[in-house]
């Protein structure tokens, strides 16, 4: 086919829907140009769903609080109990059947999260503070998280403070509803920060704040099932194995990168325990697992690491070396006393499993069952022992009157006869 009849042709409307297509099947698809285009456009429509998402999310945690403040304020005035909710909820479900949220529960949760954040004076008051429920909601963050975790907060904090600490570690971390659950089963709350450390004498003090609350007491490896007698590598190979939950417990920002990780220093090869690198902090971490109570020359030896990782690992650009020490027991003093002197930044926690007792022990004891059998027959045989002694009791002074009255007969004859 010549350029003539190309050209007679591509003048055809069905021709030019023709070569279009085949364009964009051949051309289109294979251009840098396009692709980048609409990897563009996919990204403008994403970040719009995420947009309309989060508004709609803060509009529907707002109309929560509201509704949990119609409630409670309708209740007090009125003196109206439980039952209104469970009325309105019923009438609410006729108006609008495909409404989700308006169940009886999800009502009474509504009062609570009102309730909850509204008394930001004074918890122990019954009546939340007008003037404050609104800044609590909008800007604590609050209304930036989905309804089910709120649900969580709300109903298992003790405190505003505890509240805004996982609404705010929720946020950074980005957790689920199950991994924000497991922290608060964890007491995630009273753990973190609580590493006894030196960082404020050795880091600077931007480093020295965020590398205290980077680390945790005691670290809760509640994955783990160990059956004893077990050893310091044996704990150290089931954390590898169960790497994903390990870092989850570490926290946001730790990346492994060896176990039992050597260095030659002069002639003789060392072996680090594990070896991490913060991506926050910028620095390496030095992870040491010691399964008894913390000695003080566990400090020196890990205080030996971190000057051997400073010198042949670490960067010129990172940060200096910080190391963890994992103990099962630790006397806090102690650990005052053997950081207070180091010159590299060490912390001390304790860690706790679940340990197993192995099979041929598991035969030796009793079991769960026959341990309640016998509390059970102890009771019983206590409260027939009670029985018997309040029975004695009970014949001892019938004895004693009978005594008593027999012994004033025989006086009143006597008397008789001697008047006689």
């Amino acid at each position: 086919m010549n350029k003539d009849k190309l050209e007679k042709m591509s003048q055809v409307p069905g021709v030019i829907e023709q070569k279009d297509a085949r364009m964009t099947r051949e051309f289109f698809l294979e251009s840098v140009e396009y692709r980048e285009w609409l990897a563009d456009i996919k990204k403008r429509i994403t970040n719009t769903q995420v947009k309309v998402a989060l508004a709609a999310n803060k509009a529907l945690i707002h109309f929560y609080f509201e509704l949990g403040e119609i409630i409670f304020r309708k209740q007090s005035e009125s003196k109206w109990g439980d039952g209104v909710i469970s009325q309105l909820s019923n009438d609410l479900q006729k108006e609008f059947p495909d409404l989700k949220g308006i169940s009886i529960s999800n009502l009474k949760y509504c009062k609570r999260f009102f309730l909850f954040y509204g008394r930001l004076q004074d918890p122990q008051q019954h009546a939340p503070v007008e003037n404050n429920t609104c800044r609590a909601i909008g800007q604590q963050a609050v209304d930036q998280l989905p309804w089910g975790h709120n649900i969580l907060i709300f109903t298992k904090s003790k405190s505003l403070d505890e509240a805004m600490f996982y609404i705010n570690k929720t946020l950074e971390e980005g957790w689920s509803r199950d991994v924000l659950a497991l922290q608060f089963k964890s007491n995630f709350y009273f753990r973190a920060g609580k590493a006894i450390t030196n960082f404020s004498m050795t880091l600077p003090p931007p480093q020295s704040d965020l590398a205290q609350q980077v680390l945790k007491d005691p670290y809760t490896f509640d994955f783990l099932a160990m059956t004893v007698p077990y050893h310091e590598r044996d704990v150290e190979r089931e954390l590898i194995r169960h790497i994903t939950k390990f870092l989850l417990e570490l926290g946001k920002g730790f990346a492994f990168i060896g176990q039992q990780y050597q260095l030659v220093v002069g002639e003789t090869d060392y072996y680090i325990d594990l070896l991490f690198y913060h991506v926050a902090l910028k620095c390496y971490v030095v992870v040491e697992l010691k399964n008894k109570k913390f000695i003080p020359e566990y400090a020196g030896k890990l205080n030996f690491y971190l000057s051997a990782v400073d010198s042949l690992v670490k960067r010129a650009d990172d940060n200096p070396t910080i190391g963890l020490l994992l103990c099962r027991d630790k006397n806090n003093i102690e650990v005052e006393f053997a950081l207070r002197d180091l010159k590299k930044p060490l912390g001390v926690s304790e860690y706790n499993f679940t340990e197993i007792l192995p099979d041929e022990l598991k035969s030796v004891l009793p079991t769960v069952e026959e341990i309640e059998a016998d509390l059970h027959l102890l009771e019983a045989q206590a409260h027939e022992r009670q029985l018997i002694e309040d029975q004695l009791g009970i014949d001892e002074t019938d004895a004693t009157d009978k005594s008593s009255i027999h012994g004033r007969h025989e006086h009143k004859e006597s008397e008789g006869q001697d008047d006689e």
